[in-house]
């Protein structure tokens, strides 16, 4: 049996989609919650670099003494002359990779570069010199 359906009133409201306060609320929303999170996201990414290029100065540091070890070892103890053979002003890469002297499972293939004068640069912009004499890898 058909029951008459009466037309909806004026003014009432339809559910076939939002009002546009419901809209406006939801992208406020997306925007507070974008506000937070971008700059927490830029965050990690500066420690992650700061991070990666600890790293990297450790293993330099622990190879240049075993580098040192291993020549003592064999009766002439030194320092590498270099680092590596990369070019000054560089950045690291497959072809030019930094610290081969050293690191004995390859180079450094990104983000550091060389200076004109031989100066390391780290991810996190840390600036390194290698001083052969004595074997420091250290922090300008």
């Amino acid at each position: 049996m058909n029951t008459p359906t009466s037309p909806p009133r004026a003014g009432s409201r339809s559910d076939a989609g939002f009002t546009l306060i419901e809209l406006v609320v939801i992208i406020l929303i997306l925007g507070v919650l974008s506000a937070v999170a971008v700059p927490i996201f830029v965050d990690l990414r500066t420690q992650a670099n700061a991070a990666a290029e600890e790293g990297v100065v450790g293993n330099v540091r622990s190879a240049i003494g075993l580098y040192y070890a291993n020549q003592a070892a064999s009766g002439t103890p030194r320092y590498p002359g270099s680092l590596d053979a990369g070019a000054n002003n560089s950045t690291a890469s497959n072809t030019n990779q930094f610290f081969t002297t050293v690191l004995a499972q390859g180079g450094v293939q990104r983000d550091w570069r060389k200076n004109g004068t031989g100066q390391y640069v780290g991810p996190a912009a840390g600036v390194y010199v290698y001083t052969s004499a004595s074997g420091q890898f250290a922090k300008q």
